[in-house]
């Protein structure tokens, strides 16, 4: 398996996709940063960012398979501006290959929540009982924001802010898609006609390397894609590995019929994908000639995205005032996930399971200590060749 990898990557089959599009509101409890410049660790006596990082593994592996491997960056347009700025200011590092920020094409509009949503999230869900007055408190808020949904026109557009608190980002379902709509994999092809595989993975998930043994096993396998799965903790919540109507599949935790469902699941999602190019142009009903064809591509798109799960979620938005004063309103935004493209019987998918140190993700700080504590740390570190 690792000679097939090995050979892959010396022949220029492979390029890297990172998923880092976030603006960390999750990572800082709600401070707006971009999550893939946060230089959240030391490693090797600096304090390095999830893209050094990552940009750091790359460059490694390039010079093992004595060709450069291609990085791509997904952002948004909350987040493309500043990841440009940083790689133009990383040249001296001696970049692996062409790495470069994809920018989504897509945006979503955010939407006033209905006021059965409201309900349901705070009075059927689970809630922390606080003490009496608290609890006045928070009710009577609660009671308001259900009155403003219901005056301001539940489920019509919200655009009642700053622009930029109205939009959101749709999921990363379309960040693969963007790479056909943009020109970067017409790009990639013309560069290195020999490219037939991609590693598609969260920026947070920083063990995730490329491996020549995992590589050759997708290679062998003739999958479309092949995810990435860990063992299960407890704290591992969003899904993971399933069997519905008899096919294995992976499943998001907003799918899931009831909340505690998901602790019966043995292996959880790291969001790692090996992707056969051209089989997956094949699932868009496209080839590589038909890259050129924007109309034939977008068409495409929409087709498939059509028959992708839509998620709505609720989401605390700042209504900014005048003179600095600021609200909290919940509002609603949907988006399309990748691992719901494992649903699709025409897309040939594998399993393979592979150790918490590759697969583990940050998503909060405090995961932090334990992730220096249990080794993540070292792990990584030993990927990473530094200038």
């Amino acid at each position: 398996m690792a000679s097939l990898g090995l050979t892959a990557l010396k022949n220029g089959e492979l390029a890297v996709v990172t998923l880092a599009a976030g603006a960390g509101s999750r990572w800082t409890q709600g401070a707006g940063v971009v999550k893939a410049l946060h230089p959240f660790c030391k490693l090797a006596r600096q304090h390095r960012s999830f893209m050094e990082t990552h940009l750091a593994k790359s460059r490694r592996v390039s010079r093992q398979a004595g060709t450069p491997i291609p990085h791509i960056f997904t952002t948004s347009y909350l987040t493309h501006a500043p990841t440009e700025q940083f790689l133009a200011r990383q040249n001296h590092y001696g970049l692996p290959g062409p790495a470069f920020p994809l920018t989504r094409k897509i945006v979503g509009l955010r939407m006033i929540p209905t006021v059965r949503d409201l309900r349901f999230v705070w009075e059927e869900m689970p809630q922390q009982i606080l003490d009496e007055q608290q609890q006045k408190v928070r009710d009577s808020l609660r009671h308001a924001l259900i009155n403003w949904a219901r005056t301001a026109g539940e489920a019509s557009d919200y655009t009642d802010n700053l622009a930029l608190q109205c939009l959101h980002p749709v999921g990363h379902w379309y960040e693969v898609p963007n790479l056909l709509r943009n020109g970067v994999l017409t790009r990639l092809l013309k560069e290195r006609p020999r490219l037939k595989y991609l590693l598609l993975h969260n920026i947070d998930t920083l063990g995730a390397d490329v491996d020549p043994v995992l590589l050759g096993h997708h290679i062998r396998s003739g999958a479309c894609l092949t995810f990435e799965v860990i063992t299960r903790r407890l704290e591992d919540r969003g899904g993971g590995l399933a069997r519905v109507n008899g096919r294995v599949r992976l499943v998001e935790g907003l799918a899931m019929p009831r909340e505690e469902a998901e602790f019966a699941l043995s292996y959880y999602n790291s969001n790692t994908c090996w992707i056969d190019l051209d089989k997956l142009l094949g699932a868009f009903a496209l080839t590589r000639a038909a890259l050129n064809d924007e109309e034939k591509v977008t068409a495409a798109i929409r087709h498939l995205g059509g028959r992708m799960p839509t998620y709505i979620t609720l989401k605390d938005v700042k209504k900014r005032w005048g003179h600095g004063q600021e609200d909290i309103f919940p509002v609603t935004q949907f988006e399309k996930l990748w691992v719901d493209m494992t649903a699709l019987p025409e897309v040939e998918c594998r399993f393979i399971v592979v150790p918490r140190l590759r697969g583990q993700q940050l998503k909060d700080q405090a995961q932090l200590d334990g992730w220096l504590r249990d080794g993540s740390a070292a792990h990584v570190e030993s990927l990473c060749e530094w200038s």
